[in-house]
């Protein structure tokens, strides 16, 4: 079983930046992933794009985060990174990242399983003074 696992977020003052990483986890002997990316969910909204890049370097963002949000991805570690400057109170949400698109081998020996989207847990990034 594969799990995307995120990591950084945190509280940041408004102005500053800040940077998140995810990238799979599990038992995994080889994968290939078509997209990964950001989402995220303020309190009270719905669940938005934030950033998504894709395998051969296509991307796409959110209106509200152009010109200040960089994604960015190791497709040698299938990490895809999040650098977010000029924050906003209004970024204060949780970030989930996706992945889209996913072929994996367990082992040397099995053969591949397919997972059409998975989704990380969360972090929670709070731009706060």
């Amino acid at each position: 079983q594969v799990q995307l696992v995120e990591s950084g977020g945190g509280l940041v003052q408004p102005g500053g930046s800040l940077r998140v990483s995810c990238a799979p986890s599990g038992t995994i002997f080889s994968i290939s992933i078509n997209s990964m990316g950001w989402y995220r969910r303020a309190p009270g909204k719905e669940r938005e794009l934030v950033a998504a890049m894709t395998k051969d370097g296509s991307t796409k963002y959110g209106d509200p985060v152009k010109g200040r949000f960089t994604i960015s991805r190791d497709n040698a570690k299938n990490t895809v990174y999040l650098e977010m400057n000029s924050l906003k109170p209004e970024d204060t949400a949780v970030y989930y990242c996706a992945a889209e698109g996913l072929t994996y081998y367990s082992d040397g020996f099995s053969g591949p399983t397919y997972e059409y989207e998975k989704w990380g847990q969360g972090t929670q990034v709070t731009v706060s003074s």
